[in-house]
């Protein structure tokens, strides 16, 4: 099941991306989603095409590679091969905050309803998942306070009070 973020509610969509292994044809015209390795080898050819391209990261690939491409990526599907591997998080925060990126990113592999909360900090908007929206929605949502900054843009606990004394001196005053 995929769930996507969006005006923050999480919903349940339909892939529009057709995963092609390494050693497949390309087909259609479709929006595909390429390892690294493949998209390197075939990835310019399928953007000059007007094709909508995603590239799937593994925890060993180094997200600086997309660097320059990102700007022409539909999505980039970092990767969670197991639970406890948070090399993702990184990749998520690098592409949001370094290089801007504001393309879909995905969370793939062993995408846990523990670690929502997490991903949406770090920038992720879609989740392959086996639970529902509702139950995904009230993982993310667990915490209402953060106490650092971060991809999602949430103000951090401190900010939250400095605003409220701000606010009560002003109507005192």
């Amino acid at each position: 099941m995929l769930i996507r973020l969006e005006n923050d509610h999480f919903h349940t969509v339909e892939d529009r991306f057709t995963a092609v292994d390494d050693d497949a044809a390309l087909t259609g015209d479709g929006a595909v989603l390429l390892s690294l390795t493949r998209f390197e080898a075939d990835g310019a050819a399928l953007l000059a095409a007007g094709r909508d391209v995603g590239v799937r990261i593994g925890p060993a690939d180094r997200i600086e590679a997309l660097a320059p491409v990102l700007p022409s990526l539909a999505l980039v599907a970092l990767e969670f091969p197991k639970y406890r591997d948070g090399r993702a998080y990184s990749s998520a925060v690098l592409l949001r905050e370094r290089y801007g990126f504001d393309g879909e990113v995905r969370a793939v592999g062993d995408v846990q309803i523990d670690q929502a909360w997490n991903m949406v900090r770090c920038g992720f908007d879609a989740f392959e998942t086996t639970v529902g929206p509702n139950a995904w929605a009230a993982a993310a949502r667990r915490y209402r306070h953060v106490y650092q900054a971060s991809a999602d843009n949430r103000a951090p606990a401190f900010v939250e009070r400095a605003r409220v004394v701000r606010d009560a001196v002003a109507t005192v005053g």
